[in-house]
């Protein structure tokens, strides 16, 4: 249908030529192809499958309800530190999954559900209106409301309550999701941000075989990441790595760091020297600008990169950024060698690590 055949359409708002669209205009070879003829839907010729569709949709309104109910339940009732093994996926967080599995699906239904109702319920018939001065003139604005008016009684909103109490339902319980994040804004951290669990004589454990490190275990040219003593639990008989404990994720993205071993004419601060052993100096793995784990190590520059943002780091010079958005050095951890021989810290870092914070003082 075009909106010349439409009584409704002003016809001040369309171009002097529309009359003769569809033959070729003077120095156009090409005519106007018009629209196909309309072809109904089954919904739109019987009664029983609209009122299947109307049931369509509303099931996925509801199933909708139910996610976003789900969403609220699984932020509430499951442990935050509960790790699950599923499958190909490995370890993931049980909370985590949950959370997003509800909200994802939540989300899905009501978008699947308002195409399937445009699809099948509300009206399709093909109507065109030229383009027209953008200020409008009085007539033109009772001509939109009227045509809004007209696409609200098309889509059947008011005849089919089903849909509508259901779609209410879903968009009103959708919106609690975030509400119940705000949780997550309070209480303020106090000093959890400013403590890790290097303590005097902690030794440091290799966080990929579970063992102690020992200064032979450096290799020059690579990294070897670590955890504090006591934060990974032994390795399993198989050797597969047995459950780390409560509240190990907190600790480990505060507490992760990774060792290098540079040649001591190379290291430029004195400070560094001194707080390392025979070379090999210990920072933090969390980058200081949004706080991306960092394992991307040039050994020529000796210059770190984080993958997030391409902050640089220069481990022979206190950590120092040499490039990217990162504002601070890396912190450097204080090592020495304990009498089994194997690597541990003197204290814990001198400041906070990751990313800064407006409490930071």
């Amino acid at each position: 249908m075009s909106s010349q055949d439409n009584p409704e359409v002003p016809q001040e708002h369309l171009p002097e030529a529309h009359s003769s669209a569809r033959l070729p205009a003077h120095g156009d070879p090409f005519a106007d192809p018009g629209l196909p003829a309309h072809e109904p839907r089954v919904t739109d010729i019987d009664e029983k499958a609209a009122n299947r569709a109307e049931r369509q949709v509303a099931f996925l309104f509801v199933i909708s309800m139910l996610a976003t109910i789900g969403f609220i339940a699984a932020y509430v009732g499951i442990d935050k530190y509960r790790i699950i093994d599923i499958f190909f996926f490995g370890k993931i967080g049980a909370q985590n999954l949950a959370l997003g599995g509800t909200l994802g699906l939540a989300l899905f239904c009501i978008g699947a559900g308002a195409v399937h109702w445009a699809r099948t319920l509300m009206t399709d018939e093909e109507v065109v209106q030229e383009r027209h001065d953008l200020a409008s003139d009085a007539e033109a604005r009772e001509y939109a409301i009227r045509e809004f008016a007209q696409g609200a009684a098309d889509s059947a909103i008011g005849r089919r309550p089903l849909i509508r109490r259901t779609m209410i339902g879903a968009m009103a319980l959708v919106p609690l999701s975030g509400v119940v994040l705000l949780r997550d804004l309070g209480p303020l951290p106090g000093n959890k941000l400013r403590h890790t669990m290097w303590k005097p004589g902690k030794e440091l454990i290799n966080e990929a075989t579970g063992t102690p490190i020992k200064p032979d275990d450096i290799v020059k040219g690579s990294l070897t990441m670590a955890l504090p003593e006591g934060l990974v639990k032994e390795y399993g008989p198989a050797g597969e790595k047995l459950e780390l404990e409560h509240g190990w994720l907190e600790e480990a993205g505060k507490a992760a760091i990774l060792l290098v071993r540079l040649e001591p004419k190379d290291i430029k601060s004195q400070k560094e020297k001194d707080w390392g052993h025979e070379g090999i100096v210990a920072y933090s793995k969390i980058c200081t600008h949004v706080g991306c784990p960092i394992g991307l190590y040039e050994q020529q520059t000796h210059h770190l990169l984080c993958p997030c943002h391409q902050s640089t780091f220069d481990l022979a010079d206190d950590g120092k950024v040499v490039f990217g958005p990162a504002a601070r050095s890396l912190p450097q951890l204080k090592i020495h060698v304990n009498e089994a021989g194997n690597l541990a810290a003197t204290q814990d870092f001198t400041e906070p690590v990751g990313p800064s914070f407006w409490e930071r003082g």
